[in-house]
């Protein structure tokens, strides 16, 4: 079971948009696209057959999920997670501050 997963609400903890808050959008490997966050300006060029005009767009680029924490609402700042087993055989991720569970 992976801590974070698409849908997830997570604030960057280093780099250039440290603090910033955002959905996380895909997640790769060990890496996770969130919006908002690393944005770069990439050249794309015209494709008549498709209908897309040439120039420059903005690009959200996948961080390292370990620059990421999942955002607490509770305590309104990032947590660590961690994934506990309950008593019916579900597992579940918990927040490590105050074992409130995450998955409802």
């Amino acid at each position: 079971m992976k801590k974070i997963k698409k849908g997830d609400q997570v604030i960057v903890l280093t780099g250039k948009d440290k603090g910033r808050r955002g959905t996380v959008l895909r997640v790769l490997d060990d890496r996770v696209v969130v919006e908002g966050v690393n944005r770069v300006k990439r050249a794309v060029k015209p494709n008549p057959l498709k209908g897309t005009p040439g120039g420059f767009i903005d690009k959200d680029m996948p961080i390292h999920i370990s620059n990421v924490a999942l955002y607490n609402p509770a305590t309104g700042r990032g947590d660590r997670v961690g994934i506990r087993t309950l008593e019916d055989g579900r597992k579940v991720r918990y927040f490590k501050s105050n074992g409130e569970v995450v998955d409802v």
